[in-house]
């Protein structure tokens, strides 16, 4: 079935991948994006490249104008929000700029979609902060990471939230407002608590997207300051799976509608954020690459690994690309753009 989409940050790393994936095939597509995240310019031109200036609809505008919204929601049968503030460190400094984007921004996109006609599917891009720092959870040290002693399968969807971070609290704000407008208005919302996404079109800076700030970094020489002991360790998931969950969940919406899902590589797919990762990137750009180090940054988890059981048994769906073969993806994407 044909859908009308609007993406909500769709100039952005998933956002304009997703776009890609749609227009190919000839979908309608508006995407609604203000521009201000590094990146999203690069990722814009190369839409209009891949599919031509007059392939999709762009509305450069902010989630925080309600009016802006109202006027784009209406007519689309799917709203894809992925317009936020992404980053832990900008919160902590910014709180009210990181809630008002977050928090605010998500409430208005439901507002918008309750007030149109269409009875739109809503995917939230949600995250694994509404978990907090999860202090209870009982890690051991080992050599190059920390693991779960009690959660060999990873977290799951009934851990209970905690939201640690001004990020934690206003991203989650959202996931909790997004599921309750199931509950009381009837809007078929689906909630992705997503762990770490990685792939091609990620302008990765240090506070956030770090495999892509690596090896972005590595790749011009620019400084890399490791956080902690770099044995933090992250189930990591490709961006083309991602888009694999939501696509699942927009086809199977009236099971999917009111649900919550944890995605991510899920523990087949995880990494410790230097001390594992460190040598496959070292061995695909054949070098050394310098580091220095810096204590701990607030809210950072030591491990967080998505139990995807849910997704898998809701969704038909699984991780396809595994961490060796999407690492080299970016890799050959990062000097693909250093070329140009």
């Amino acid at each position: 079935m044909a859908y009308k989409y609007l993406i909500t940050g769709g100039a952005g790393f998933i956002g304009c991948n997703f776009a890609h994936r749609l227009l190919a095939r000839g979908e309608d597509v508006t995407i609604f994006d203000n521009l201000s995240r590094q990146g999203t310019e690069k990722n814009l031109e190369w839409l209009y490249m891949q599919h031509g200036k007059d392939a999709f609809q762009l509305v450069q505008e902010d989630v925080r104008n309600s009016a802006a919204l109202e006027n784009a929601v209406r007519g689309k049968q799917v709203i894809v929000h992925l317009a936020a503030q992404v980053a832990v460190t900008t919160s902590v400094t910014d709180p009210r700029e990181d809630f008002e984007i977050n928090a605010l921004g998500t409430f208005n996109v439901l507002e918008a979609a309750r007030k149109t006609s269409e009875q739109p599917i809503l995917i939230y891009a949600s995250t694994n902060k509404v978990y907090g720092g999860m202090e209870d959870v009982t890690i051991k040290e080992e050599a190059t990471r920390y693991a779960y002693v009690d959660y060999p399968l990873g977290i799951n969807e009934t851990y209970p939230l905690d939201f640690h971070s001004p990020y934690g609290c206003s991203k989650g704000c959202g996931d909790q407002y997004v599921r309750d407008y199931q509950r009381m208005y009837g809007i078929r919302t689906v909630v992705f608590r997503q762990s770490c996404i990685y792939g091609t079109r990620q302008f990765g800076i240090e506070d956030q997207g770090w495999l892509a700030w690596f090896v972005i970094a590595a790749a011009q020489n620019q400084p890399i300051t490791i956080y902690g002991n770099g044995k933090q360790v992250r189930d990591v998931l490709f961006v083309d799976d991602l888009l694999n969950t939501y696509e699942s969940a927009i086809r199977n919406i009236d099971r999917a509608a009111g649900e919550v899902f944890n995605v991510g590589g899920g523990p087949a797919n995880t990494i410790s954020v230097w001390r594992e990762f460190a040598p496959i990137l070292e061995k695909k750009i054949g070098r050394k690459i310098a580091t220095t180090s810096a204590t701990w940054r607030p809210g950072d988890q030591k491990i967080y690994v998505s139990d995807i059981r849910k997704a898998k048994q809701h969704l038909n769906w699984q991780p396809q690309v595994n961490v060796e073969e999407g690492i080299s993806r970016l890799v050959e994407w990062v000097a693909s753009i250093q070329a140009d």
